[in-house]
């Protein structure tokens, strides 16, 4: 039906510290990121009409020029110089919307590496990230994907240079009538936390190095050991989604419990600025364990759940 189909996956978060606030008004970051395995399919086709156009299978998704996949395909139309260039995309969803997943971001991503093939424009990485970049934080990552050190505004990207794939499975949850405004989570960790934030470029870099020396990096660069513990993840936005979002700390309850049933999880928390939440384990099959164990209390709960993998790349082509 269509030329060419990319996939784009889902990330979570396994550090974010907020460390304080930029000139341009975005908060400065330090974190991991992590691809996993549930993903979005853009399908993508040249029009000869030299029109954008967009179709999703969830009709509760804009589809207008607000969606990161249109505005990903405008920029790069408008950076090519050809105006004639047009194409039918076609979004099959996956991922849960408003979930802290960056979504949004990897099928902006996905726009951006399809139609750079589909249109034969030749731009480079480089380039393509310099674009992802004006688009959105998230968005540099969701290109690149596997497991990567975030800082500025998450849009600087560094690589952990890991010994062995990371081979770590996840129970995934999200309420599906609950979502999380990002502006709204950093507004509040700015109210509750501002006090802490620092203020110097030095300040920032002194975070940064104790990330990389830190020892959740050294123990996913090592890889990790059957039946050693994770050390505690970090998400300063978690404290203040957690207080005022019921689902989430319903959610995390229920993760929490998985404990007696199942072997125990290395670690629980939320990604992002959730509302979604996740339960790591060592494998897919002791993930589908703890699912299979709380689907009765998940379900009453009216949470969506997912058993993914993590997974060493970003976007790519051939769905």
């Amino acid at each position: 039906m269509a030329d060419l189909c990319v996939r784009a996956p889902a990330k979570i978060n396994l550090h974010l510290e907020v460390l304080g606030l930029r000139p341009d008004g975005f908060h400065e970051l330090a974190m991991v990121m992590q691809s996993i395995d549930l993903a979005d399919r853009l399908w993508l086709r040249p029009s000869a009409d030299g029109q954008i156009s967009l179709r999703c299978d969830r009709p509760e998704l804009p589809t207008d020029g607000t969606n990161l996949i249109v505005r990903a395909a405008e920029l790069l139309r408008a950076r090519s110089g050809l105006v004639e260039l047009g194409a039918e995309l076609v979004l099959e969803k996956r991922i849960p919307i408003g979930a802290g997943l960056a979504g949004g971001s990897s099928n902006g991503a996905a726009a951006l590496v399809g139609l750079n093939a589909l249109w034969g424009l030749g731009f480079r990485a480089e380039a393509l990230h310099a674009m992802a970049a004006e688009l959105g934080s998230d968005m540099p990552f969701c290109l690149e994907g596997g497991t990567q050190f975030c800082f500025g505004r998450g849009e600087r990207l560094e690589s952990l240079e890991l010994q062995a794939p990371l081979k770590l499975a996840l129970l995934l949850v999200k309420h599906p009538q609950v979502s999380v405004s990002t502006p709204w989570a950093y507004g509040r960790c700015q109210v509750l936390r501002g006090d802490f934030y620092l203020q110097e470029e030095g300040e920032f870099e002194q975070r940064r190095q104790a990330l990389r020396q830190g020892s959740l990096s050294q123990a996913l660069v090592r890889g990790l050991v059957q039946g050693t513990p994770l050390p505690p993840l970090r998400n300063d936005l978690q404290a203040v989604v957690e207080a005022e979002v019921e689902s989430v700390r319903q959610g995390l309850a229920l993760l929490r419990q998985v404990q007696p049933l199942v072997e125990q999880p290395l670690t629980v928390a939320m990604s992002g600025s959730g509302p979604s939440l996740f339960a790591l384990f060592s494998s897919l099959e002791r993930a589908q364990a703890a699912h299979a164990a709380l689907a009765y209390e998940l379900e009453q709960g009216g949470f969506g759940a997912w058993c993914c993998s993590f997974s060493s790349r970003g976007v790519s082509l051939g769905g």
